[in-house]
């Protein structure tokens, strides 16, 4: 049965299948075909023999016909038999679309990508070499822009390096993709504001419960920059109404429904409490708790 922590990174490729190719040419350097078209295809990749093969998710590149062909492989931990496996989606896929065709193992950990890198060995002096996205060849979104125009790669970055020793690093990541993740229907600005959450480590959180936001002082240098950014980016879309905005989304994406009285207590609140309530939505566990003292 496919973990949680498993398909959640198989729907950000869903979700976006563009992320694949730019994950293989920004992340893994890798030349791709002219292509005008990226969609889903199917992930049956079994032959005429009796066994049955299923990939977890396959990309087609088209210019017109398929260019290029991508399995994607969410690899949470070491397991051999995937060695077996592997070059079989590659042939098979290759058959089937008759056009080149890669492997990329998207691998939860360093040490699972390590083992991941290692050429397979197909008898006489051949070999199949997939190709391996471990979280260190995730690209750290920090910019807030940036994130707003690729929301699944920002929560790919927070997943990857939500566990970084840098802790004010991987908060700076993470604002910026729940920022970007307030701005999209309700369904996925939730599942990718729970992923982000749970990317992080506990001195993460409590870095961020150690903001200061009812004086609007912050103890870190990120978190400065990303709020006078914000401010920036309010003015431009109208101040206080564009804040107003964001974190009603931001609410109703981890808590549901907004009540009236609620959603009045927002649309009433200062820039001062607005940013406070968007911190304070990362760690609070109740409604009540974000909204804070009015």
């Amino acid at each position: 049965m496919p973990s949680h922590l498993h398909e959640a990174l198989l729907i950000l490729f869903r979700n976006r299948p563009s992320l694949a190719p730019e994950l293989l040419r920004d992340a893994l350097h890798v030349n791709l075909p002219e292509f005008s078209e990226v969609r889903l295809d199917s992930a049956e990749l079994t032959d005429i023999q009796p066994a049955e093969y299923r990939a977890d998710l396959v990309i087609l590149l088209l210019n017109g016909r398929p260019v290029l062909g991508i399995v994607v492989e969410a690899q949470l931990s070491i397991d051999d038999d995937k060695r077996f496996v592997w070059p079989v989606y590659a042939v098979n896929l290759r058959a089937r679309i008759r056009c080149p065709v890669c492997v990329l193992v998207v691998a939860a950990s360093e040490v699972v990508a390590r083992w991941a890198t290692k050429q397979i060995d197909l008898g006489a002096g051949n070999f199949f070499l997939p190709l391996v996205l471990g979280p260190s060849c995730v690209p750290e979104i920090i910019d807030a822009a940036q994130a707003r125009q690729d929301p699944e790669l920002a929560v790919l970055s927070a997943m990857a390096h939500g566990q970084s020793a840098d802790v004010g690093k991987s908060l700076q990541i993470a604002l910026a993709a729940s920022f970007a993740s307030a701005g999209l229907d309700a369904e996925r600005s939730k599942l990718y504001f729970d992923l982000i959450l749970t990317s992080l480590t506990e001195a993460a959180r409590q870095a961020l419960q150690a903001m200061n936001p009812a004086k609007y002082e912050y103890q870190s240098e990120f978190a400065k920059r990303y709020v006078a950014q914000g401010k920036a980016e309010g003015k431009a879309e109208g101040e206080v109404a564009g804040r107003v905005e964001i974190v009603l989304r931001q609410l109703a994406a981890r808590f549901g429904t907004i009540a009236a009285t609620d959603q009045a207590l927002v649309r009433n609140a200062t820039i001062e409490q607005l940013d406070a309530m968007a911190e304070r939505v990362l760690t609070a566990t109740t409604l009540a708790e974000t909204l804070g003292p009015h």
